[in-house]
């Protein structure tokens, strides 16, 4: 069992070797309780349904059932479960693609012990971890499809949700907005779960993206 308020991972990747190892990397994270495996995105699945998770690294390609049909059905059924999709492609397309999905963060394969730590508190803490990959796919979506300001005010964002949306960008916690804008963090939380009904976000990663998009934050 792990000890209370440690942090439940599960790793997802058709290759032993290389999901042995980040087990072994997650375990030595202090904020780490619990580190369980499954091969494919079926198996993950299944552990889904049986075991409570706070996070699974999930890999972009395998066989049976891949990451991405995999996250598409986590963000159904399992909304509170934090994804990190992990593979070698840096194609900002499929990153942007993912994002619209519900993955909360991207990693490459060869992505150094240090980052993976920082995405793994980063996306618990703040539903999102923002690298340079995610801010290159946003950046790339924002000049494919343009900024529309209009957009932000058919959505009908107050002020004070634009205040909690710009400080969602800038990577603060609930906590930390709370305190900055001398708001409970159930205040702030309330005004997180309004905005992402308001611009049908997922995450607040896709906050993130509506914020870029529509000239509320600059990326």
């Amino acid at each position: 069992m792990s000890q209370p308020d440690k942090l439940n991972i599960l790793v997802t990747d058709d290759h032993t070797l290389f999901r042995r190892g980040t087990m072994m990397l997650l375990e030595s994270f202090n904020e780490v309780g619990q580190v369980d495996e499954a091969e494919n995105g079926k198996d993950a699945l299944e552990k889904l349904t049986d075991n409570a998770f706070d996070l699974i690294l999930l890999d972009l390609e395998m066989p049976v059932m891949d990451g991405w049909e995999t996250a598409k059905k986590i963000t159904a059924k399992h909304p509170e479960v934090k994804i990190i999709m992990i593979s070698m492609h840096d194609s900002l397309q499929i990153i942007s693609d993912l994002i619209e999905i519900g993955v909360h963060s991207y990693l490459l394969k060869n992505a150094e012990p240090e980052e993976v730590h920082r995405a793994i508190i980063s996306v618990v803490n703040n539903d999102f971890y923002y690298n340079q990959l995610v801010s290159k796919a946003l950046h790339k979506k924002v000049q494919k499809d343009g900024i529309d300001k209009g957009l932000a005010r058919r959505a009908d964002i107050s002020p004070r949700e634009i205040e909690v949306l710009q400080l969602i960008c800038q990577e603060l916690t609930m906590k930390e907005i709370g305190e900055k804008l001398f708001l409970s963090e159930q205040t702030i939380h309330t005004h997180r779960k309004n905005l992402m009904k308001k611009t049908k976000a997922k995450n607040a990663v896709g906050l993130v993206k509506f914020a870029f998009q529509n000239g509320i934050a600059a990326i």
